[in-house]
């Protein structure tokens, strides 16, 4: 279907400020870039308790509902590439998924490459991920009923975290919510070339946060490209959104196949008409707010 109007007026508005592109910029200079853009949109709802923790050594972001407890916990990687994007930049998605999912949501502030490349990222998601469960009741939250989450690269992080939990023996997951993931560093599938010029995240760009975060040999690796991992058994079940006008959405579609084929429950939704991003700007576009709905059923049917 055509390109939803409020994308095409994003683009304009982009378009307007004249900015490079993030590929174009160091990364310290793109990090500001995300940041300001980031700080255009408005806040994020109240929630009845924020802390900001150290997770041995990695801080997050603790959000809590009003929602009586026992409660689950997400733990939440944000996007950015793993170049640029912050916990605090996903703050207002954070407080909006503990209010609409009724969950805990521990919101990762995960080192950056290139400075701290793979697999510095994920070993902090991991970390995180342990703290969660073992603080889950710090927070009205049940430890039993652990989910991980996340967009783009956070989408990435979220799947081989969800790998290695199953490898390493726990912590044990009842659900990974992979919104439009980087799920292969091949950057070969057809949508990078139907979508990658002109629709916000461009395959330039990938390449480009790709260059910072894993070699040629490590990209083979599944915790670094889940999709080649070689069994997909027993992981949580999984949603997995994707955008129609993204150069990711042949990667995250085909990787929800492979999970389904080896006998994960999951659900592929295609979010016709929309860009990557399109999940965090609630206020922007209606159909965030379906996809945000959809997440929600999702996660509390899983996490119940």
């Amino acid at each position: 279907m055509p390109l939803d109007p409020q994308a095409q007026v994003l683009l304009d508005q982009l378009a307007a400020l004249g900015s490079p592109p993030l590929n174009e910029l160091d990364p310290v200079a793109a990090r500001q870039a995300m940041a300001a853009f980031a700080g255009m949109a408005p806040p994020g709802p109240e929630v009845a308790r924020l802390e900001e923790r150290d997770a041995d050594g990695v801080p997050v972001l603790v959000y809590v509902p009003g929602t009586p407890p026992p409660l689950p916990v997400l733990v939440w990687m944000h996007g950015g590439g793993w170049v640029v994007g912050s916990a605090a930049e996903s703050d207002a998605l954070c407080r909006i998924m503990a209010n609409q999912f009724g969950t805990v949501v521990v919101n990762v502030d995960y080192r950056l490459a290139p400075e701290h490349p793979y697999p510095a990222p994920l070993d902090d998601c991991m970390t995180a991920l342990r703290w969660a469960e073992a603080h889950a009741a710090d927070y009205g939250g049940d430890a039993g009923r652990l989910a991980v989450g996340g967009d783009s690269a956070g989408g990435n992080l979220s799947a081989a975290a969800a790998l290695r939990a199953h490898a390493e023996g726990g912590p044990a997951l009842r659900f990974q919510l992979l919104v439009y993931p980087v799920t292969d560093g091949e950057l070969g599938h057809p949508s990078y070339k139907e979508n990658g010029e002109g629709y916000l995240l461009t395959a330039d760009t990938m390449r480009w946060f790709w260059d910072h975060y894993a070699s040629g040999e490590q990209r083979r690796e599944p915790y670094v490209s889940p999709i080649r991992a070689d069994d997909l058994r027993g992981l949580p079940p999984a949603l997995v959104v994707t955008a129609e006008y993204d150069p990711l959405r042949d990667e995250g579609e085909a990787y929800g196949r492979r999970l389904e084929q080896a006998g994960v429950p999951t659900t592929v939704s295609r979010y016709d008409g929309q860009l990557h991003g399109f999940y965090a700007m609630p206020s922007f576009f209606p159909a965030a707010e379906k996809a945000l709905a959809e997440a929600a059923s999702a996660f509390r049917a899983a996490t119940a």
